[in-house]
């Protein structure tokens, strides 16, 4: 279901930072240079651009005698902010591929399945990210990154960037994360945005392109939410699981999904559980709650806050488990003044740590709640509906007990 003017609704997402750590990369070795082009374009014209550029890179090292076509996979593109999957990244990852069709003969587009991993010589990666325009006072425009990697080797062999105009653009979350109850942004996730803005010489994200082959299995079980065939979604995801790098937000988030739009109540809280612990083990947790406007109500809808007893009951049994001490922080959209939006976010803050208070009376000298207001976003349009739904949450970060 489709909810909109959500801002006065207000979603709250709980999420548990902790501190990440980084190595150097390693020194690059000779390739053709990335490049980024800042001209602001239509959305067609700024992605012909990237990808022509991207294929220019490449071509300069392949041999000119005749070969076989070379085979390329498309991962499903994301926005770089939230790490969803939008109607806009979507198109892009479509006009990307009809580009490589019409105008490069030479290069096969093929299924992302993990039977065409050993067929295909690269995987293609790709993100949008909102950025401010170079001209003054203009609307806000989109970042394109591109990058082939190899994945006989797993080096990036070319990148490449452009910007596009939002002239309409549809950024509405796809039906699997506009369903999600949490923020499905990992390392993983977090290694293939990594990985789109990567130099090419340069080796793809360890943690992103060792997890590719689990990868195609999440994409066609994704694939089967979005187009309501639930059982089907569930038998992916649970093939995903079952993989040695299956243990991911994005697969454990999707058995639940699944497990509750068939009405399997005991799964999908068994599976929810399994997402919190995950969370809360790499520090990385996020549940969305919407609240009745200007309120600390939970939205009145048994359609979409009849799951949150259960969200909570999990979230309070796994903080006790994993012997946390948290700082609830609110957050809010861009809409309104800073002084409500600071009160709001403060006491929505206050209301989900009464409740896991009460779920679990011993973690009331673990957590502390705050508001941060509107200072915060992470998508930052102040659509106030599913598009920016990130911007309302409440975060729960790990503190010294």
């Amino acid at each position: 279901m489709m909810i909109r003017r959500l801002s006065a609704y207000a979603t709250v997402l709980l999420i548990v930072v902790g501190c990440a750590t980084s190595t150097p990369a390693p020194a690059p070795s000779p390739a053709p240079a990335s490049t980024s082009d800042t001209s602001e374009r239509s959305f067609d014209e700024a992605v012909n651009v990237a990808t022509d550029s991207l294929m220019a890179q490449l071509q300069k090292g392949l041999s000119t005698k005749t070969e076989a076509k070379r085979g390329v996979v498309i991962d499903p593109m994301v926005d770089a902010a939230s790490g969803q999957q939008t109607g806009a990244t979507h198109l892009l990852e479509q006009r990307v591929a009809d580009r490589l069709r019409s105008n490069y003969s030479q290069f096969d587009v093929m299924p992302f399945q993990v039977a065409n991993l050993s067929k295909a010589q690269y995987l293609l990666t790709g993100t949008m990210t909102r950025v401010a325009s170079s001209q003054p006072g203009a609307p806000q425009v989109f970042q394109i990154n591109l990058a082939l990697t190899d994945l006989k080797v797993g080096t990036v062999v070319a990148q490449a960037s452009s910007r596009a105009r939002d002239e309409g653009l549809d950024t509405n979350p796809t039906p699997y994360y506009r369903d999600s109850p949490i923020l499905v942004k990992d390392k993983v996730v977090d290694g293939y945005i990594s990985t789109s803005q990567t130099p090419p010489g340069r080796p793809a994200d360890p943690v992103y392109f060792e997890r590719v082959a689990t990868a195609t299995i999440i994409s066609e079980a994704t694939l089967a939410y979005n187009n309501a065939s639930y059982q089907d979604a569930l038998t992916l995801y649970r093939n995903a699981a079952a993989t040695p790098s299956g243990e991911q937000l994005r697969v454990l988030n999707g058995i639940y999904l699944a497990s509750w739009k068939l009405g399997r109540a005991n799964e999908a809280e068994e599976a929810f559980g399994k997402v919190v612990a995950l969370g809360l083990s790499s520090n990385n947790l996020g549940v969305k709650f919407l609240f009745n406007p200007g309120t600390t109500n939970f939205w009145s809808d048994p359609q979409v806050s009849g799951p949150y007893g259960l969200w909570l009951r999990q979230i309070a049994r796994q903080a006790v488990v994993a012997k946390v001490c948290m700082n609830v922080v609110g957050h809010t959209s861009l809409t309104g003044s800073q002084a409500y939006n600071d009160r709001l976010s403060q006491q929505r803050a206050a209301y989900i740590k009464k409740r896991l208070d009460t779920e679990a009376p011993e973690l009331a000298p673990r957590t502390r709640s705050s508001g941060m207001g509107f200072r915060e976003p992470i998508v930052g349009t102040g659509t106030d509906d599913a598009r920016d739904a990130l911007d309302r949450r409440v975060a729960f970060k790990i503190a010294e007990c």
